[in-house]
Order: C-alpha cells, then sequence, then structure tokens
C-alpha cells in the first residue's frame, strides 16, 4: 500500500474523487466493470467485507489514525497482496479536500473500489423467496433508504428496474449506511417505457406480485392473503407518480396502507418500511 501526501487539486488521479459522473464510474473500465466511490469510513468497511476491491482512499490528515486506520487494517489483513501493492492512500488537509470536493468530506474518507458483476435475475432469484422491486425510483435517498429497511426486515433481495439509481452511487450507500454490501440486488433487463417484463419474468419464476398503490381495487398491507405467498416481491414505484398504471395492472396485488387524518399516501422509503414489516413478518 502506498502513502501519498498531496497538496495539488488538479492531480488527475483525483478526477474519481471529485469530477466523474455516476454513468462515468460505472463505465470506468469499459468494457470492463467499473468503479464506485464510497463514503466514511463505516461504509467503506461494509463494503470491504462483502469483497469488494479496494483501488484507492482519499484520507483528510486529521483523520488518517482515527476514521482510516480500521479500512487500512482490514485492507492489510483480507486483501490478496496483489491487490494492497496496489491500492494508493491520498492524503491531504482539511482545506485542500474542502475546495476540491466543494464540501466538507464526509469523516474525513473517501475510497474507490471495482465493482462486481450482476447476476441475471433467474440465477439472482434461486432460494430468494422475499424480494422487493425498486421499480425507476431515481431518488438515491429513497433508494439508499429503501434498501436499509430491507436489510432490517428479512428481505431477500432487491430487484431494480434499468430506469432506477444504482445502488452503489454515493449517496445511495451512504443513506442504506452500507447494507446496499449486505442485500443482495440486481438490475431486471431494460424496457422501453412502462414495461411489464420483469412482472412477467416473476410470474414465471413463482412469485405473487404486489404493487404498493392507491387504487379503488386494492387491498389493506394486511391482508391474510399476502402472508399465504410462498415467494412474494413487493412492487414499489418513483416518488410523486408512483407505478405506471400497466404495471399494477400486470401485478397479482395491488395493497394500500391505511391512513388517517387525510393523508393520502407516505414517502415511499416510508412506505416500503411499513410494507415489509406488516407483509414479511412470520
Amino acid at each position: 500500500m502506498k502513502y501519498l501526501h498531496i497538496d495539488d487539486i488538479n492531480l488527475p488521479e483525483l478526477e474519481v474523487y471529485t469530477k466523474l459522473s455516476e454513468v462515468q464510474l460505472l463505465r470506468y473500465f469499459e468494457p470492463d466493470i467499473g468503479v464506485f466511490v464510497s463514503e466514511s469510513a463505516n461504509v467503506v468497511l461494509r463494503a470491504l467485507e462483502a469483497g469488494y476491491e479496494p483501488i484507492s482512499l482519499l484520507v483528510e490528515d486529521e483523520r488518517l489514525e482515527k476514521e482510516a486506520r480500521p479500512v487500512i487494517d482490514m485492507i492489510e489483513n483480507i486483501c490478496p497482496q496483489e491487490i494492497k501493492d496496489k491500492v494508493t492512500v491520498y492524503i491531504a488537509g482539511h482545506e485542500l479536500l474542502k475546495d476540491l470536493t466543494g464540501y466538507a468530506l464526509v469523516r474525513g474518507l473517501w475510497a474507490v473500489l471495482r465493482r462486481k458483476p450482476l447476476p441475471a435475475l433467474s440465477d439472482f432469484c434461486k432460494n430468494k423467496n422475499k424480494l422487493a422491486v425498486l421499480y425507476d425510483i431515481m431518488n438515491p435517498t429513497n433508494a439508499g433508504a429503501i434498501i436499509r429497511s430491507a436489510a432490517a426486515l428479512g428481505v431477500d433481495g432487491v430487484v431494480l428496474t434499468s430506469g432506477s439509481v444504482n445502488p452503489l452511487s454515493r449517496r445511495s450507500a451512504r443513506v442504506s449506511m452500507g447494507t446496499v454490501f449486505q442485500v443482495p440486488w440486481t438490475f431486471g433487463e431494460k424496457e422501453d417505457g412502462p414495461g411489464t417484463k420483469l412482472i412477467e419474468q416473476l410470474h414465471s419464476l413463482g412469485y405473487t406480485t404486489v404493487a404498493m398503490a392507491l387504487t379503488d381495487d386494492s387491498v389493506s398491507v394486511d391482508d391474510s392473503r399476502l402472508k399465504e405467498a410462498e415467494k412474494i416481491a413487493i412492487v414499489l414505484g418513483t416518488e410523486g407518480d408512483g407505478l405506471p398504471k400497466e404495471v399494477i395492472k400486470a401485478c397479482t396485488y395491488t395493497v394500500k396502507i391505511p391512513m388517517q387524518h387525510n393523508v393520502d399516501s407516505l414517502n415511499v422509503a416510508a412506505a416500503s418500511a411499513v410494507a415489509f414489516w406488516e407483509i414479511l413478518k412470520d
């Protein structure tokens, strides 16, 4: 592992932290698998525990021994020598990093790690009875919060449509408190428009699909039929627009959460926690 103290914000090596978009990070080694940036020691530690390969660290000098040391020690302890030899730890003062990023670094530590290949849906669904489906959820905060609830409340895996944010985006991973590295997830095939191919695939794999939506023919979230399903997939739509009508119609059930005080709906992340708890509990 190499340590490099930096005092130049224009180093090309720092562009991965400061200038590249999430799409550019995803395509960083194209056609090979790309990279992602994680923020804060706790999130990076969970990524390492899940087997993601570190490429570099960016650390505030005053945080090196406190926040960064557990991360560095884990890299030393679990990574093969050929990987450790390639990891660079960039160290800089607070003011430089603040100027470089435009805001204070999250707890003084970022890391660049290599992504992993994602399994096809049919392989992913093996031995998974409880799924959450994120349908075109682009808000990284909502996606991260949903995945955190999924981890806490017994979801076996998360499937995302191609129109959803990547769970390894910086904000999603941070909001999830690193649970994006603990709950298995994958993307379905790309669909044009409000397609129902993913729902049909889930049906062919034996899942009862549950669309979370407020419609006239909705059943309550505590309906006993939901608990009787051997394999179930809870489908959640984007904030505001919700699920497309075609998707709702294609699902086995449409489910609503009873509301009081004339409240018409919950934030999708809050609704996911209620649905996971009520539908999936034994």
